[in-house]
């Protein structure tokens, strides 16, 4: 069994993998003041709550996009675990072929979701991250990863629209009762939820258009299940994508040994 780690800027994925058999999937925090010991309990509340002993874990592997808190949570793993996880960046092998300008700056995340994405969807694919930032991933025909885009995340956009403006409230990313809102709250809540659908649908559009092909469309991140219902377009909603894909990273790194 390994544990799997996605660190990302607002939370913490953490699930437990045998095989392809996925036993859970949990989000924490991500806190950069946390030390080492803390993380150490972190771990190991949470695997006590699903009645996993730290023996049953055999390997570990954790993507990031918050370098300051690689070696924090790298070290907890060794202390609890007593293994050396792998983490996910240069002189990993991933099976992908990156045609970027700069394939060392593509992000972690994005490489473990295209790599699970061709295992299980296949390609062409659509990858779209909705977290912090709202991340989509492109995958042509030749199984390529070709680039993608960065927006806003739903979050970020909230947080920003009720920081920046007097009168409006903060409000939970609940459904509005109809496109058109009748008061402030349905007003913003549309333009959160149905306006963000209304991007994911037009990026889709414009991506086959500039592919010249249909692609299947595949959503993951804490924040898809809020938006993905109301897209148009068919979209695939995995919350595990980013942890299949840890996971086939990690046996293409071990299966050797």
């Amino acid at each position: 069994m390994i544990l799997a780690v996605d660190i990302g800027n607002t939370n913490i994925v953490i699930g437990c993998i045998e095989q392809e058999k996925i036993y859970f999937v949990e989000r924490v925090s991500t806190d950069t003041s946390r030390t080492e010991l803390e993380y150490v309990v972190e771990f190991k509340t949470l695997l006590e709550l699903y009645r996993i002993g730290p023996g049953e874990i055999t390997g570990c592997i954790i993507a990031s996009v918050v370098p300051p808190l690689n070696n924090v949570v790298k070290t907890a793993m060794e202390k609890l675990f007593h293994l050396t996880p792998l983490l996910v960046g240069p002189g990993i092998k991933t099976g992908l072929n990156i045609l970027m300008d700069n394939p060392a700056q593509v992000g972690a995340d994005l490489i473990v979701n295209a790599v699970a994405g061709l295992q299980y969807y296949g390609a062409p694919i659509i990858m779209i991250d909705m977290g912090t930032a709202t991340t989509i991933s492109v995958v042509d025909e030749k199984k390529n990863y070709i680039g993608g885009m960065i927006l806003p995340g739903v979050k970020v956009s909230l947080d920003s629209l009720v920081n920046r403006t007097s009168q409006l409230p903060r409000i939970s990313l609940e459904p509005p009762k109809k496109v058109i809102g009748k008061n402030t709250i349905d007003c913003m809540k549309s333009g959160m939820i149905m306006g963000q659908a209304a991007c994911i649908d037009g990026m889709i559009e414009r991506i086959r258009e500039e592919l010249g092909y249909q692609a299947t469309v595949v959503a993951t991140g804490g924040l898809a299940g809020s938006i993905i219902p109301y897209c148009k377009e068919k979209v695939i909603h995995d919350n595990e994508l980013t942890l299949k894909g840890l996971n086939i990273i990690y046996h293409k790194n071990t299966e050797q040994e």
